[in-house]
């Protein structure tokens, strides 16, 4: 039997896990992330941490089919990324310089959550769909769209960037991409909890949110379902900003499925009954047709794609 690795490179750690040729997650493991600014660590660290585990299990290299790798940034047709901003390295080609770590077994990158909806469609919550998009709302706002069961990555590695289209012209902060308004600003987890801020800071409506000096989405998310006005309000606001977008997405590439991962998703049916509602509210050619899921592969989501990139 032949196996593959399927990685997930994070800013805080680099998950791993081995998979038989059937799919079957035999074991996984990570370790922390630390290029020290050198993409060659970063090869290293994988090469490594692969060579390690797969010796323990009596795994050769050459037994492996390779390695897939979910990566956090656009990755190009040619495997080129230009910039991994949040790990402090430049220039990056995973696909022709890791192979040198290895002693040559194949390896395929693609953006993370890129690799997440790969392992959503193919063993989570949108297993029963070959046509999907999968929006992770956690720090950030991830985005990842498979098409006809192919990723739809673009030409230029910015394909599913739904986190940085803008979808408030007024908005005079910045968002970390540099731009204003971006989606991300208001319905990730940090723009979940920054719009019931503003709310707090802006209204006299009693809340058990008030005089808290920090608050969190799910602090925002557990109010709401518990009752509370201004949290709903303040959830509703953030999720109509979500179905605006997605709707669009809809009319551009009418997916079967959307499904909901990322911390915020643990709001559960309560946080998709809000999503439906805004999201329908969009839609005046015809009902709308795409189901809309939770994410089952947790934080494995990104090593299930990563590998079956791999398996194929």
């Amino acid at each position: 039997m032949r196996y593959c690795i399927g990685v997930d490179v994070g800013g805080t750690t680099i998950k791993f896990g081995l998979f038989s040729e059937d799919g079957h997650l035999a074991k996984k493991w990570e370790i922390p992330t630390q290029t020290e600014g050198r993409k060659e660590k970063l090869y290293a660290d994988i090469a490594a941490s692969v060579r390690e585990e797969t010796q323990k299990e009596g795994i050769a290299l050459t037994e492996l089919a390779g390695v897939g790798v979910g990566i956090p940034g656009p990755v190009k047709k040619d495997g080129q990324i230009g910039a991994l901003v949040n790990l402090g390295v430049y220039d990056v080609n995973l696909d022709q310089e890791l192979p040198a770590f290895l002693d040559g077994i194949t390896v395929r990158a693609v953006n993370d959550a890129n690799a997440a909806a790969l392992g959503e469609m193919w063993q989570g919550g949108g297993k029963d769909f070959d046509s999907l998009v999968l929006l992770t709302l956690g720090t950030g706002l991830g985005c990842g769209i498979i098409e006809s069961g192919r990723l739809v990555s673009g030409s230029f590695g910015m394909g599913g960037e739904l986190g940085h289209i803008q979808v408030e012209m007024d908005e005079k902060e910045a968002c970390n991409c540099g731009g204003h308004g971006c989606l991300e600003q208001y319905a990730s987890a940090t723009g979940i909890a920054r719009v019931a801020k503003r709310m707090l800071d802006s209204c006299d409506t009693e809340s058990v949110l008030c005089g808290r000096e920090e608050i969190t989405a799910k602090d925002v998310l557990d109010a709401a379902k518990a009752g509370d006005e201004l949290a709903a309000a303040s959830t509703a606001k953030s999720m109509e900003y979500l179905g605006r977008a997605m709707s669009y997405v809809s009319h551009i590439t009418d997916p079967e499925c959307f499904v909901i991962g990322g911390g915020v998703s643990r709001a559960g049916e309560y946080l998709l009954n809000v999503i439906r509602e805004k999201y329908v509210s969009y839609f005046h050619v015809q009902e709308p047709q795409a189901e809309i899921r939770l994410a089952e592969l947790g934080n494995d989501a990104g090593i299930y794609g990563a590998a079956k990139l791999i398996l194929g």
